[in-house]
Order: structure tokens, then C-alpha cells, then sequence
């Protein structure tokens, strides 16, 4: 039988590649009791990279641990997708809009409606790539630095670019949402971009699955009073929606 420390690190990598896991399926996989991966779960979550939930726990990004851009997008695809088209509904009369790095804005790059013009900027070179062959849509790549787990560009060479627009909507994302410390991601070159977006635009929407919120990370990049609309699944509570719309944002649970 793996020791203790083996299994947890079994157990945190499944959770990263999966975007969650639940405790009856760990027990079957690792051939142990369901009480000793509700342990080990525990012990995960005092450490800070995962967060437990009812039946089992799903990893959290944090200031040392950030997942590649393979791992996230067979998580929670439903919820993303819907999240996504949601985020359609808000782009009113927006003929500019910056789109964040990560899935769930590829996901509304992808859903843009093909019926006006649009110019998209974006720091992604996934989501330039997957949407440049639109002919009603300007794609606009910012330029920089490319990192590695995530492909999307960094530096002050984008944030320079990106300050010289005024864009009519911003698409963003964020690792943690938080009540306290707002929105949050690990890399403060990322945080960065994310700054210069929030003041190039008009207008900011964000989007992103339940379980980043009540999650903090290391670089704080703007407040919930900065957003016009905030886009989850219903896994968010009601109670906790409202928590958050009372500090600002519309909260729209897809």
C-alpha cells in the first residue's frame, strides 16, 4: 500500500486533471477506505490546494500552483459553456471588446455573434488563433512575453498596447473571487494585464465557474465594484450570490 504522503499527492493530482473528485471514486481507485480519503482530504484542504465539498473537494489555485490551460478545459465544460453564453447576452451594442486569457473566455470568443463587425483584443494566442478566421471579427493579439502553462502574453509590451485603446466591454477571468480581498490571480504579470483591461474599458464583465469563488490568490487586480456583471454556474448558493451583488456587480447565475 502507497504511504500516506503518496496517496495525498495521488489524490491532489487527480484533482488537478480532472477539476474535481469525490471521495467513493478516490476510495475505489486508491483501495482504501472512504474515511481515509476524507482525512486526506482534510489534510489537502489545511494546506490550502483544494477546497472540499460535499462528497468530495476540487483543487484551488493558489500562489504556488496555477493549472495549465490542458487541465482546465475538460473541467466543468457545461457550466463553462453556459457561463459562456450568458456572457453573449451582456455584449449589448459593443463593437470593441478585450478578451481575457483562459477557457471560459475562449469559450465566449468563440460565441460571438456573426451578424456585426467586432474587434477582439485579447492576450491569448489560443484564442486568437481559434477565432482569427472569423470574417466579421478584428483580431487584435497583444504583444509579449508567452507563458508557458497558459499561452497567453505578459509584459510591460502589453500592458503599454492595451493602454492605448479604450475598449467598449472587457471579458475578464480571475483564479479567486473573494468578498474580502476581491478579484485575484497568482502571477503578477498576469494580475498586470488584467489591471490595464479593467481601465482601458467602458464596461467589465467576468466570468468563471463557482468554484473560484470565496478563493484568494496572490495578486489582486481589481474590485467587484469594478465590474458591471459578474457570470457563474448555479453551483454558486443564492445567499452567496447576493452577497456578492451587494457590493456592486449584477450576479448571473447560468
Amino acid at each position: 500500500m502507497r504511504d500516506v504522503g503518496e496517496r495525498q499527492r495521488s489524490i491532489l493530482a487527480l484533482a488537478r486533471s480532472s477539476g474535481s473528485v469525490e471521495a467513493t471514486d478516490l476510495a475505489d481507485k486508491l483501495g482504501v477506505s472512504i474515511e481515509t480519503v476524507r482525512r486526506d482530504l482534510r489534510v489537502l484542504e489545511q494546506h490550502g490546494v483544494v477546497r472540499r465539498t460535499h462528497g468530495g473537494a476540487y483543487p484551488v489555485e493558489n500562489a504556488g500552483f496555477e493549472t495549465r490551460l490542458s487541465e482546465r478545459t475538460g473541467a466543468r465544460l457545461a457550466e463553462k459553456r453556459r457561463i459562456a453564453q450568458a456572457a453573449i447576452g451582456c455584449l449589448a451594442d459593443a463593437s470593441s471588446v478585450f478578451i481575457d486569457e483562459g477557457f471560459t473566455p475562449q469559450l465566449v470568443a468563440e460565441a460571438l455573434p456573426a451578424d456585426r463587425p467586432i474587434t477582439v483584443l485579447t492576450a491569448s494566442v489560443p484564442l486568437a488563433a481559434a477565432i482569427s478566421g472569423q470574417p466579421h471579427l478584428t483580431v487584435i493579439l497583444l504583444g509579449g512575453r508567452v507563458r508557458p502553462n497558459t499561452l497567453a502574453v505578459v509584459g510591460a509590451s502589453v500592458t503599454a498596447m492595451l493602454g492605448r485603446y479604450v475598449v467598449d466591454l472587457a471579458i475578464l477571468g480571475a483564479n479567486g473571487i473573494s468578498l474580502t480581498h476581491g478579484l485575484t490571480t497568482p502571477d503578477p504579470a498576469v494580475a498586470d494585464v488584467k489591471t490595464q483591461a479593467i481601465r482601458s474599458s467602458r464596461r467589465r464583465v467576468l466570468v468563471g465557474v463557482h468554484s473560484k469563488f470565496g478563493i484568494s490568490s496572490f495578486c489582486r487586480f481589481g474590485e467587484l465594484r469594478d465590474l458591471e456583471t459578474v457570470i457563474t454556474d448555479d453551483g454558486l448558493p443564492l445567499a452567496q450570490a447576493r452577497r456578492y451583488q451587494d457590493q456592486g456587480p449584477h450576479v448571473i447565475r447560468a
